[in-house]
């Protein structure tokens, strides 16, 4: 499996691909939108699947899944978020998450998200064999109820913002909950060697 870094403003997005038929993990924000459509228009784009539903991972989703004619995948307990960020408020830790959190709060408040037609939820040890690659999907709530990560054959993960590399890899800095979210980062631990691709920060390689 390949994986591609596409790097949005502050956010990352990844297309995991077989060289051809391809998974679309997030899809960055709005101001991404021509980068990210230009990058996946290279493959058989087959699926988007959506660590958590947030703007910076999400709000691509709708135009780029009409655009592909593919479907969004998402698990069913963000499926809230697409009614308001409010659902799910966050809080944060440390200096860099009170930061982060002071920047982005008030536009993470009023950029909705647009719900896709073509829906489909996913949850622990769903296999996406199905649309050309070789991955699973690994349920990682904390940061919202329902994020997930995509571990690509046992050897990469795609961790959306359980953890983030804003300065060094870290548990993520924001959460909604943050025992779930620390034994979200402890499961990622224990799952041994991998190399790791976040929402935030550059992948750990």
């Amino acid at each position: 499996m390949n994986i591609q870094w596409i790097k949005g403003k502050t956010d990352n997005c990844y297309i995991v691909s077989n060289g051809k038929d391809a998974v679309l993990v997030d899809t960055a924000s709005s101001i991404s939108y021509e980068k990210v459509l230009k990058e996946c228009s290279r493959y058989n784009m087959r699926l988007i699947v959506l660590t958590h539903v947030h703007f910076d991972h999400a709000e691509n989703a709708k135009a780029l899944s009409e655009h592909f004619g593919i479907p969004v995948a998402f698990h069913a307990s963000d499926e809230n978020l697409f009614d308001s960020f409010d659902n799910q408020p966050l809080k944060s830790y440390g200096i860099v998450g009170k930061a982060v959190l002071g920047v982005s709060l008030k536009v993470l408040r009023h950029t909705p998200v647009r719900r896709p037609a073509n829906i489909i939820y996913v949850k622990e040890g769903d296999d996406l064999s199905s649309y050309g690659i070789d991955a699973k999907i690994i349920e990682l709530p904390g940061h919202t109820h329902g994020s997930i990560g995509v571990d690509v054959e046992g050897t990469d993960l795609i961790v959306g913002d359980a953890l983030d590399n804003w300065l060094t890899p870290a548990t993520g800095h924001l959460y909604t909950d943050p025992d779930l979210l620390r034994k979200s980062a402890k499961r990622i631990r224990e799952l041994g060697p991998r190399r790791i691709y976040y929402g935030h920060g550059k992948p750990t390689l």
